[in-house]
């Protein structure tokens, strides 16, 4: 079960309590399994970081890469912390997922051409409706797919993707879509060039992160979500409403991927299929730090940022992607569970 499960209230145990000594040394075990992945991740980055200045011979082009790969990273790991937790709980593999962040792209794109508001104010009107629409579309369609089969989860959600794209096309067009970010800025950050508008997706990814984090740690609903990931029977039988836990799960995590793409409007080009391309990248930094596992899901999405940045200094004019799927493949060879994933 993934680490949202691990970490939730499980009911009243059937076996005899471990003592507390037990309990202290199985949790420091894991947290330090937890900081040696953390530091093999670390170390092969730095390995990657030091064959591509050899391969390269300018520390500036490498510098300049790693900035742009870990900002973008952090706007995946957002992107993707929706989907785990989703899966985590539902146990749904949401393939709408960037469907619906196209969506929430367009909605702002609506509301600053219709009222001339700053883009990032847009998250008042953006998140609160994929927030709606994430609930609407969990209790419409996929309230009895949790746990089904793969094949049902594949043909409802990819349906559904299908419907919203072609939806947008019909209302929006095939035409791209530019959302300006007025006063936007470059400064240097020894010697790359950082643009204002990744610096700031990157600061509004870590901070809805850290929120996210928050709310299923310190809150009393946060609670009831980890139970039910844990044992959602088990959650139903001390009172919580496992429904509406899942409704609500559901729409936070369309919520996030409504964020995700407010944030990341200004820096792309605005198509109803853009979705697409991030709904791949997404399910690759699920994959990478482990389904279901909220926090791997930042991290993966740093590495997966990291990787598609160096990628292109390894494979000067090939696709980006090429990296990106590689390092996927070596990781579901070794450790198909995930980098902070735990074996079944």
């Amino acid at each position: 079960m993934s680490d949202i499960n691990n970490g939730g209230a499980a009911p009243a145990p059937a076996t005899p309590e471990p003592s507390a000594a037990r309990r202290r040394l199985a949790a420091s075990g894991g947290t330090g399994a937890l900081l040696r992945r953390a530091g093999v991740v670390g170390g092969l980055a730095v390995i990657a970081i030091a064959i591509a200045l050899l391969k390269s011979g300018s520390g500036l082009v490498v510098w300049q890469s790693v900035v742009t790969g870990l900002l973008m990273g952090g706007l995946y790991g957002l992107i993707a912390m929706g989907l785990t937790l989703i899966f985590g709980v539902l146990d749904i593999v949401n393939f709408a997922h960037g469907a619906l962040l196209a969506i929430a792209m367009f909605i702002a794109f609506g509301v600053v051409q219709g009222t001339g508001l700053h883009p990032y104010l847009t998250l008042l009107v953006a998140v609160p409706a994929l927030f709606l629409i994430g609930a609407v579309v969990h209790r419409g369609l996929l309230s009895g797919t949790g746990g089904a089969s793969l094949e049902n989860q594949l043909l409802i959600t990819l349906g559904l993707s299908l419907l919203l794209e072609n939806g947008l096309l019909m209302f929006f067009g095939a035409e791209p879509k530019n959302i300006a970010l007025p006063g936007d800025f470059q400064f240097s950050l020894f010697g790359a060039v950082v643009a204002g508008g990744r610096l700031y997706a990157f600061v509004g990814a870590l901070l809805i992160g850290a929120v996210l984090f928050w709310l299923l740690r310190r809150t009393r609903f946060g609670t009831a979500i980890r139970a039910v990931a844990a044992n959602g029977q088990g959650a139903e039988l001390v009172g919580v409403n496992v429904r509406r836990v899942h409704t609500v799960t559901f729409g936070i995590g369309t919520a996030c991927a409504g964020a995700a793409a407010v944030l990341a409007a200004p820096l792309v080009t605005v198509t109803p299929t853009l979705g697409e391309q991030f709904n791949i990248t997404a399910f690759v930094v699920v994959v990478l730090g482990g389904m279901g596992n909220v926090a791997g899901a930042l991290v993966g999405g740093l590495l997966i940022g990291l990787v598609e940045q160096l990628t292109t200094i390894y494979m000067d004019g090939q696709s980006s992607l090429l990296g990106v799927f590689a390092v996927f493949l070596v990781v579901l060879f070794l450790r198909p569970q995930g980098l902070f994933g735990r074996r079944a």
